[in-house]
């Protein structure tokens, strides 16, 4: 699998998940406890597609140079740290939210934001993936002296 093709699937996942945030949120008022459910095991299932992203990414960057592989990481430290803040704040927020009795708006509003979120990932694999094709084009339409496989 190339990297570029890595990146339409995760930009194909974040499309599916925002089909599936509007058929829940669609639905949430009527069976919020199903519906909980259910998120449950598709972050279950994604989790298991992340881990599988994971060790294909680490194939291609086993075979990257030093520089792609210590840029990578530094990408992954901060994506992840960003994302463990966002489900500590979002942990606190639906516990509040249980206490007070709101939570089915507050589940409605986290789902948004988080499809929100999803957009801007899926935009930057987007920009990403373009990025990729057109310099593997210039790459094979002639290399230069210092260009490089990654």
């Amino acid at each position: 699998m190339k990297l570029s093709d890595m990146f339409s699937t995760l930009a194909d996942n974040a499309r599916l998940y925002e089909q599936r945030v509007t058929e829940w949120q669609d639905q949430m008022t009527a069976r919020n406890d199903e519906m909980m459910a259910s998120a449950r095991k598709w972050q279950e299932t994604a989790m298991q597609r992340q881990d599988e992203m994971n060790r294909q990414i680490r194939g291609y960057f086993d075979q990257a140079g030093e520089n792609v592989r210590s840029q990578w990481q530094t990408m992954q430290t901060v994506w992840e740290d960003q994302f463990q803040k966002m489900r500590e704040k979002g942990e606190e927020m639906r516990s509040q939210a249980m206490k007070s009795g709101h939570f089915p708006e507050w589940a409605e509003a986290y789902a948004a934001q988080m499809v929100g979120f999803a957009q801007k990932m899926q935009d930057e694999a987007a920009n990403a993936i373009a990025a990729a094709t057109e310099a593997r084009g210039k790459g094979k339409s002639g290399k230069g002296a210092g260009a490089k496989d990654v």
